[in-house]
């Protein structure tokens, strides 16, 4: 809907009283729905987001655009007029051993000495990947350990209530080391559902969340 009506989107959710907006990567998202926007200037996607009474401060990013594309990127988000750049998982197979996961921290970790000299954040966004264990370790546990707390700040993804997982055990474990999450809604049996039959307890999260560092909450009906 977004990219198909890009201004109307943004219009329609400011009207329902968002102020703040999360963009994805249009060329890096452009298989799966951003596609129409790839040819757009980013000044003018900024134009369009702030005439329609939105800020920008994040988006998201794929892994592979941490890499060589980095500086282009960079530009980019500049442009744009974030603050912050979060790459969405680093999409490894099913087959990625612990140390996949490790290098690709690295990485990262790399990256966001870049994304930090030129004035902005690096976050990551987990998604239910993150929560399985490897050589009895939970990734998300052994990601924590190492990427650079300074560096790489957490994008919480409240999904994994769904396998166990919730929000605010990981906002107190790691203090300060998130600086948004994404609210999703899920009923009690563990199905995606309408906005308002969230099975995490709203207050809970957002009280924990400003323990965790977080500095936004983003609202959706798909992961990012």
């Amino acid at each position: 809907m977004l990219a198909k009506d890009f201004p109307g989107t943004l219009k329609m959710m400011a009207a329902q009283g968002y102020q703040l907006t999360e963009m994805c990567s249009p060329k890096g998202y452009a298989e799966i729905g951003y596609g129409p926007l790839v040819s757009m200037k980013a000044s003018d996607m900024r134009k369009i987001i702030n005439d329609a009474g939105l800020s920008c401060p994040s988006c998201h990013f794929g892994f592979p655009e941490f890499g060589d594309p980095l500086d282009e990127r960079i530009a980019f988000a500049h442009e744009l007029g974030l603050s912050q750049m979060i790459c969405s998982t680093f999409w490894l197979p099913k087959t990625a051993t612990l140390n996949d996961y490790l290098v690709a921290a690295d990485k990262l970790n790399k990256a966001a000495e870049k994304i930090k000299a030129a004035g902005m954040q690096t976050g990551f966004h987990n998604h239910e990947f993150e929560f399985h264990e490897l050589d009895g370790q939970l990734i998300y546990d052994a990601l924590m350990k190492r990427l650079d707390p300074d560096l790489v700040k957490m994008q919480f993804q409240t999904e994994v209530i769904n396998l166990g997982y919730k929000a605010s055990t990981y906002f107190n474990k790691y203090p300060g080391r998130f600086i948004s999450a994404h609210l999703s809604d899920w009923t009690a049996d563990k199905k995606r559902g309408a906005r308002g039959t969230r099975h995490h307890r709203l207050e809970g999260v957002l009280y924990s969340g400003e323990n965790g560092g977080c500095e936004e909450f983003f609202c959706g009906d798909g992961a990012g």
